[in-house]
């Protein structure tokens, strides 16, 4: 899930920039408000441009995810001679943002959401629920990582030497962690203690220190590991 995470925010900082295009931005504009999908020639009439010109920014634009591709016949005619189905294009339903520095609200919210169905199943504390919630979640998104560093850098995170230790460049849910503190750094630490774990690595390094650079999360360096005696 991590490496879902970083190629997402790829994606979607390469379809922004496919919309940098005045043309291509008003393409997408027109397809965007119609109530019926729009093939070349009609969005190259309403735009008054050749239809080569509206077929490669559309497929432009459904290349980078911003709009869904479909094949209609026109017509009641069907067989021999029917031709081939025309290509028309929809706006997706998949939203789009991007932030700078990264902020992972989306996943802050889906953390929570669990958080809450879990303590309407079982009773249990809120914050032990959010804890929970957020490790596993951490877990997942480490999965296909190296190391800590390297899954912390896929999100975004910064990761940073100060010394000895690592701290967090920014933190992923920065305007979340401004109105509540408490509750939201105590789902960061459980979401990296997560990573930590999924990556073997031991999350006792990880520990909250809201002077810590941008993030309150600062990890401790790695503990030598002791032989055993014979």
């Amino acid at each position: 899930m991590a490496s879902d995470e970083g190629a997402s925010f790829e994606r979607r900082v390469s379809a922004v920039s496919a919309l940098a295009d005045p043309l291509r931005r008003r393409v997408y504009d027109v397809v965007a408000r119609s109530p019926e999908p729009l093939g070349h020639d009609a969005v190259a009439t309403t735009l008054g441009v050749p239809r080569s010109t509206a077929a490669f920014h559309l497929n432009r634009l459904a290349a980078e995810g911003l709009l869904d591709v479909e094949f209609r016949r026109h017509g009641e005619r069907t067989g021999p001679g029917q031709g081939r189905p025309a290509k028309v294009y929809r706006r997706t339903d998949a939203e789009l943002a991007v932030e700078l520095p990264r902020r992972l609200y989306e996943l802050a919210g889906r953390i929570m959401a669990e958080a809450i169905a879990a303590t309407a199943d079982d009773d249990a504390p809120v914050m032990d629920s959010l804890r929970a919630a957020a490790a596993s979640t951490g877990a997942r998104l480490a999965e296909a990582s190296a190391d800590l560093d390297d899954a912390l850098s896929r999100l975004g995170m910064e990761p940073t030497a100060d010394g000895s230790d690592v701290v967090l460049g920014t933190c992923p849910f920065h305007g979340l962690a401004r109105e509540n503190p408490a509750i939201v750094c105590a789902l960061n630490h459980s979401l990296v203690c997560g990573m930590a774990e999924a990556v073997g690595d031991d999350p006792d390094r990880v520990r909250l220190d809201p002077g810590a650079g941008r993030c309150c999360v600062r990890i401790g360096p790695a503990t030598a590991i002791q032989p055993i005696p014979s």
